[in-house]
């Protein structure tokens, strides 16, 4: 019998009308909040997934907050005081490096590299992979400062690389759901050499496999590795952080690739670059791939430390049993009149030098936008932003630019490409506006006293903060219009990430989960 048989008759039209429009309503409010759950995703890799562009598609975001009155402050977390990432988030987690300051397990104590699993509901700790410092010689590892890396998580695993130099899978359960090898000594891992191993219990990290690329390929580390780890089909794309030793006058291993893939399942090593990359790096190999398809064809992108762009061709699988050289199908000199021959002795020399890629080449509409220039330490204070045509082959450094756009200090960002604006940051604390197109410089403001972090673009905007805790909020337009600004109590290195509607602020010694109100 209808719900509304009882009803007096002449209200039976109107409660049918009713019925009718209270389906309607919650059809149209159930649309919608499908919607917006589609909007809101997780980020369980730095940057745009493949192009590694720093935007997001992410709505409803904050545009003001306070952290005087915590106003927009869901929660925040401290990290120690030696934080350089940014923060990833997957299945509920948060990702973010930090070092052990302020040891989250009494049974770790002293100065470890660490990688923090926290809850992203609360920013409680779910696990933590912890790493002894290299020691010996500091450049090799630098003290007090935590995982620089950025995980990239697909289903229940984490990839990443320690401060050892070490490329581990880890199980995104921790040790919770037990200790699932075929690696099964992280009590040994976790605990200093010259200590008696520690059991790894929770909530340590559960790591499932381990490369160590000093062992694998003779990787001379330099202060700190730093990757963000590319993952197509099975096989996972790093540069390996290979560098100068520590009289910043040679490099420690030259014979070892800057760039490699090994297979997810296991670590075994499938390829390596075989361009004689490393004579030539002034610094350290710290530029993450990206990867393209341009004409069926599948490049994978990667900024070399010694000012070249290089497109190899992505590998079709990993069945082959040796080793392989990458195929290169082009390379673009981002600094061609840059010194080229005893590049060391520029080291220090603010005026002239080569250039190194620091931030990710990114990869849009048929091109690449990359930023090429001077070492923030060690280099001359110039860079450049290139827009560089993909569809190419052999040395396409006279063919291949679409235009350039000169930064008068250095920059290691990458670029976000939102609303066909480019925005970049530099050393000296300027955010460049640059058209896509035909890179124009439409505006620079100036935020704080440096910027070593990437912009984020997202929801119309754009969020940076900068080495001084300045944090800027500006409109991603033509025309310059900040619409907020504040100050965190520390240092902010690291690039400002967005998932599930939520934003994400790493100082070096706190992480902040802010949403709007």
């Amino acid at each position: 019998m209808p719900a509304y048989s009882n009803i007096p008759e002449g209200s039976r039209v109107s409660s049918r009308k009713f019925v009718h429009f209270a389906l309607l309503t919650a059809a149209v409010l159930f649309t919608f909040l499908t919607c917006a759950w589609c909007r809101a995703a997780d980020q369980p890799q730095w940057g745009e997934k493949f192009t590694r562009n720093m935007i997001s598609q992410e709505t409803g975001l904050p545009v003001h907050f306070s952290l005087e009155t915590g106003e927009g402050i869901l929660w925040s977390a401290p990290l120690g005081g030696g934080s350089y990432g940014s923060p990833i988030i997957a299945r509920g987690c948060v990702f973010i490096g930090s070092n052990n300051l302020e040891p989250r397990d009494v049974r770790r104590q002293g100065d470890l590299g660490v990688l923090l699993c926290l809850n992203e509901r609360d920013g409680s700790l779910r696990w933590q992979l912890a790493a002894p410092h290299i020691g010996g010689d500091d450049f090799l590892d630098w003290p007090g400062v935590g995982m620089c890396s950025e995980p990239t998580v697909e289903g229940d695993r984490v990839y990443t690389v320690t401060n050892r130099g070490e490329v581990v899978c880890l199980d995104l359960e921790g040790l919770q759901n037990g200790n699932d090898g075929p690696f099964v000594d992280e009590g040994r891992h976790a605990t200093p050499e010259h200590l008696p191993a520690i059991e790894a219990i929770p909530p340590d990290a559960d790591i499932l496999w381990l490369v160590d690329l000093r062992e694998e390929i003779g990787l001379y580390p330099h202060d700190s590795p730093h990757t963000s780890i590319l993952l197509d089909g099975d096989v996972l794309y790093l540069n390996t952080g290979n560098g100068v030793d520590n009289t910043h006058k040679k490099i420690g291993n030259p014979a070892a690739p800057s760039f490699i893939a090994l297979d997810k399942k296991n670590g075994r090593l499938l390829a390596r670059e075989d361009e004689g990359i490393g004579p030539r790096i002034f610094h350290c190999s710290w530029s993450p791939p990206s990867l393209g398809e341009i004409k069926d064809r599948h490049l994978i992108f990667f900024g070399g430390p010694d000012g070249v762009c290089y497109a190899f061709s992505a590998l079709s699988g990993t069945t082959g049993e040796t080793v392989t050289p990458f195929e290169c199908v082009w390379r673009f000199d981002c600094d061609p009149a840059g010194p080229k021959e005893n590049i060391h002795q520029y080291s220090g020399n603010t005026r002239e030098s080569p250039s190194e890629i620091m931030g990710m080449p990114v990869f849009y509409n048929n091109h690449v936008y990359v930023v090429a220039g001077g070492d923030i330490w060690w280099g001359k204070r110039q860079a450049w932003l290139k827009c560089i045509d993909a569809d190419g082959e052999g040395d396409i450094t006279g063919s291949g630019e679409r235009w350039s756009y000169a930064i008068p200090r250095q920059s290691c960002a990458t670029p976000a490409i939102i609303n066909g604006l480019v925005f970049v940051t530099d050393d000296a604390g300027g955010v460049h506006c640059v058209d896509a197109e035909t890179g124009e410089g439409h505006w620079v403001h100036q935020v704080g006293r440096g910027l070593w972090s990437s912009c984020l673009g997202a929801d119309g905007r754009v969020y940076v903060g900068a080495r001084n805790g300045t944090f800027s909020i500006l409109a991603a337009a033509k025309e310059k219009n900040e619409l907020f600004a504040t100050r965190f109590p520390d240092q902010i290195h690291g690039t400002p990430t967005a998932a599930n509607g939520v934003l994400y602020v790493a100082t070096l010694s706190r992480l902040y989960a802010i949403k709007a109100q």
